[in-house]
Formats: structure tokens, sequence, C-alpha cells
């Protein structure tokens, strides 16, 4: 959400926010609703000062004996006045918020202009992509021949876009989860958290996935929603609430499936776990004072990255573009792994600094010991990092000509042991 008193003293910045996100200015329409509903207020509120003076009067008509009639009829004809100002203060209001629901965040002056990918910047590299002796294999090809990896049966069970991992890959995917989050936890200073994965539809309008984007979600019957990502839950933990700013930044982390209903993704990744319906991801949220978010994206996005470099996967770190961020970000870095079967980078982690954005929504904020005034909390968040892809990409880079997949050092003590995945392992 915006600040929509930022919006009353700057117009203009805030139109050239939205220019940069390839949007039209919007700053007019907002200030005239804006107007339009204080008005209607300050009429209401003439009305029920009338209103109450005049309620006063007939009581004290009563009891002098007098006619209180005239009286009675005009606060009768206020109360019908008022409730009609105040249905139109509310119209107004709901109005203006779903013109500024509809808005995404701001970019920072760092970020580069562009409408799409094509204009990511990228920041780093690390690693080399490895030399084969022979045409590496797709993560599905080689987890389908190891008998480990089966599309068909999970198409029968739910559908397209899921799969049944079985013996040492399904085992490799939980050995990546647990390395993540005992790394995030020991190392990276974050808490593990264990959150629920159904929510309710205000805790997604606090992170910024309703109203706009409800059709990416699975709703149930019983009014909840499957969560997109632990993002929502673990942000939410700041949710009206005024936290001791001392105490800030507060770092959490968990690991929980993630369900998507991928709309709009017709055609795209239709084979192997890139795009999915459920998959498992570790992710990472920070809730900081305004002062500490933008600092806290480059820690986060270190985090991230230690995570690669253990295990020893290439790859790079992109500054999204304006057009490219999503949503409820200000701020995003992507980091793409290198997938030797398909001979390009992905994306594998995506953190991104939301500013106040999401705190205005669920109106999380903090507070110096000893003073009065609050402040909007800062929120970030990141993949640390997405198993599923960690898993694709693990199997790509640790490939053999046979088939078989070696398994990374740092993974070993969480595999009993075991050095290769090999058929029937």
């Amino acid at each position: 959400m915006h600040d929509l008193r930022a919006i009353r003293e700057n117009p203009t910045a805030f139109d050239e926010g939205l220019k940069r996100r390839f949007l039209a200015p919007q700053s007019s329409q907002i200030l005239a609703l804006d107007e339009s509903h204080r008005s209607l207020l300050t009429q209401a509120q003439e009305l029920q000062n009338r209103r109450n003076e005049a309620s006063k009067q007939i009581g004290k008509v009563k009891r002098d004996g007098g006619d209180a009639e005239a009286l009675m009829q005009e606060v009768s004809a206020l109360k019908d006045r008022l409730a009609d100002l105040e249905q139109q203060a509310s119209d107004k209001d709901n109005e203006l918020r779903g013109i500024l629901e509809g808005l995404p965040n701001l970019p920072m002056d760092d970020v580069p202009i562009g409408e799409d990918e094509a204009a990511n910047l990228e920041v780093r590299r690390w690693g080399q992509p490895g030399s084969y002796d022979f045409e590496p294999k797709q993560h599905f090809e080689l987890g389908e021949a190891l008998g480990q990896m089966d599309f068909e049966t999970a198409a029968y069970l739910s559908g397209a876009r899921f799969v049944v991992l079985r013996g040492a890959i399904a085992r490799l995917e939980r050995a990546l989860a647990q390395y993540m989050l005992n790394t995030h936890i020991s190392e990276h200073g974050y808490t593990e958290t264990a959150p629920p994965f159904l929510v309710r539809d205000a805790a997604l309008y606090g992170t910024g996935q309703l109203p706009k984007f409800e059709e990416d979600l699975f709703k149930t019957d019983s009014g909840h929603y499957l969560i997109p990502t632990s993002e929502v839950p673990m942000t939410n933990y700041a949710a009206n609430q005024i936290i001791d700013r001392e105490s800030l930044p507060h770092r959490y982390t968990a690991c929980t499936p993630c369900f998507r209903s991928e709309a709009g993704s017709a055609g795209r990744d239709t084979r192997g776990l890139i795009r999915m319906h459920q998959f498992q991801k570790v992710e990472m949220v920070s809730i900081t004072a305004p002062d500490q978010s933008e600092d806290e994206l480059e820690r986060m996005t270190g985090c991230a990255e230690a995570i690669m470099q253990a295990l020893n996967l290439p790859y790079r770190v992109l500054l999204l573009s304006s057009g490219d961020m999503g949503f409820g970000a200000r701020k995003t870095y992507d980091i793409e792994v290198w997938l030797p079967g398909q001979n390009q980078y992905r994306e594998i982690s995506s953190c991104s600094n939301c500013w106040d954005f999401q705190a205005r929504r669920m109106k999380g904020r903090c507070r110096p010991r000893g003073e009065k005034k609050t402040e909007f909390v800062h929120t970030l968040n990141g993949s640390g990092v997405a198993t599923g892809r960690a898993l694709v990409a693990v199997m790509e880079n640790y490939q053999q000509a046979d088939g078989s997949i070696l398994v990374p050092d740092v993974l070993k003590p969480y595999m009993g042991g075991l050095d290769v995945i090999e058929p029937g392992a």
C-alpha cells in the first residue's frame, strides 16, 4: 500500500515512480478522490455535531415544557442525511483503496529501468559451468532413467505439474532442505519457524497477493488459501504489531510446501520440476527498522549465495529491472543457477526489499523505547533457496556419463554417507 500523505505532498514524484513501472500517472485521480472523501467526512462531522446539539436542545425544551417537534424533525432529517454522507464517504474510500491496492511498489533509484528481463543488470557471477565429455541430460531425463522421478503416477493422482519422487532422489530433496535450514539457523542467524500452510485472506492481502493475484492461488471450501510461499505467514508475524525497534531486525526461516496455480504459464516448462503446482522452498523473511532494510537485502542475498557456493553450483546474480520486479518489491536480486541440461541459467532464488509497502497493508509498526511515535517496519523476503530447483541443479551439475549422480560433499551427512545415486539407490 502506498503512503497517501506522501502522494499529497509530492504527487509528481509518485507519478514518476509509476512511470518507471511503465504505468500511467495516477496522482490526479487519487488526490481528487482523497479530497472528495475528506470533504464528505468533514460534512458528516458537521452534521453529527449539529445533531448532537439539537438532541440536547430537545431535552431542554421538553424539561421547560416547550414544543420540541421541530427539533425532533430536524434530528430525524439529520440522521438520514448523515447516513447518506457516511455511505458516500465509504464509497469514495473504497474506490480510493481499490486504486491504491492495485498499484505496485515504486522502484528504488538504483533499479534499472526496463519493461522486462531484457533490462536486468548482471551484478556478478560465481563458479564456472562444468565441461562434459558427453551430452548433459535434463533432470527429468536423469530422474526417469533412474526410476526415481515419476510424472506419470503423479499425473494420475493429481494432474499435470506434479511429481512423485522416490528413493535417493526423494532423500536428496529432503537433504537439501535440511542442509539449507541448518545453515540459515546456525550460521546466518535466522530463527526456524513452522508456519501454517493454510491462511486467511487478510494474510495474503498483507503481503500483496490479494486482491490482485487471486487467480494464482488455491482456495479451499473453508475460505482458507494454500500458501504460495511461507513469505505470507512469516511476514504476517508483524501484522497488527508494534515492535520494539531495538529488537530489530527479526529474521525467520522455514521450509514448507508451496502451492501455485501457475495461471498464465500454459506451454512453459511443461516437463520437469521447474514450474510446479506444489513444490518445496526454504524461505527467509526479515522484519527491519526503516534504516536497516537496504543493508539487510545485501545480507539476505549473501545468505542465499552461501548455499549455492557450498553446493558448488555456478550462478549469477541479477538486479531486476523495474518491469521485471514483483508487485510488492522495491528492489530485487535474482540468483540464477547454471543448468547444463538446458544450457542456460535459471532462477533459483529471488530476494526482495519491499520497504514499508507490505507493512502498511498489514499495519506492522515499530517504536523506539521510551517514545510514543511509531513508524512502519520494512519487510524483506528471499528464497534460501527453492528446494525443488536446487534438486534440479544438483542433478544436472553432478550427473555422470552413465546417468548416475554424485552427491555434493555437504549433503553426504544427510544422505547416510551415500556418494552416488544410481538405479535402485
